[in-house]
């Protein structure tokens, strides 16, 4: 393939996905976005994390909330638990990778809040050990998943939400992250500025 066709397949790839998102996912993101308005509405916070480009989208996903979205309103709790590079390699350091959001929810996390964990694989240790961290401390959990959803599928509740992009590409799957963070922002705002 020449460069025009590898950028036209990248793009239909990535449409096609986000087409089969909205048949699919739909009901999945305004059952997040209930989740994230009661625990709002209610005085709770939202914990976020992710490893490597869902790092970004958690970090992303808190500026929308503690800036804006689109509209100015008030500033919304939302905190990035992987932001903190001291905090970070100290718990990497003493107690392992896979505890570096643990230990955070562990001292951060209350009940009502809500933790949105994001693996693309659904398979990240250190995420699958945050979602445990948060069910002890009676949290909600948002996850963002692709594949089959991974690991996270089997520690989630009746009471949790996970959005899985049916697609077995990060790139893709990435995509489509950003995008249902995107349209949880809308939702939240829309509902708290009507």
């Amino acid at each position: 393939m020449n460069k025009i066709q590898i950028i036209k397949a990248q793009i239909s790839d990535s449409i096609n996905t986000k087409h089969a998102v909205l048949e699919m996912l739909t009901p999945n993101i305004a059952a997040a976005a209930d989740l994230l308005i009661d625990c709002l509405q209610q005085g709770h916070k939202v914990l976020c994390c992710g490893n490597g480009g869902s790092a970004s989208d958690a970090q992303h996903f808190a500026a929308e909330f503690l800036g804006r979205y689109v509209r100015n309103r008030q500033s919304l709790p939302a905190i990035a638990l992987n932001t903190d590079t001291s905090t970070i390699t100290a718990i990497a350091n003493d107690f392992g990778f896979s505890q570096v959001f643990a230990k955070q929810i562990q001292a951060l996390g209350q009940a009502g809040d809500v933790l949105l964990a994001i693996s693309t694989s659904g398979n990240s240790e250190n995420i699958c050990t945050a979602i445990q961290a948060a069910k002890q401390a009676q949290m909600k959990i948002i996850a963002l998943t692709g594949n089959s959803g991974g690991k996270i599928t089997a520690l989630l509740g009746a009471d949790d939400v996970n959005i899985c992009i049916p697609s077995t590409t990060t790139s893709r799957i990435q995509e489509s992250h950003i995008l249902v963070l995107h349209c949880l922002c809308e939702v939240v705002d829309e509902s708290l500025l009507g």
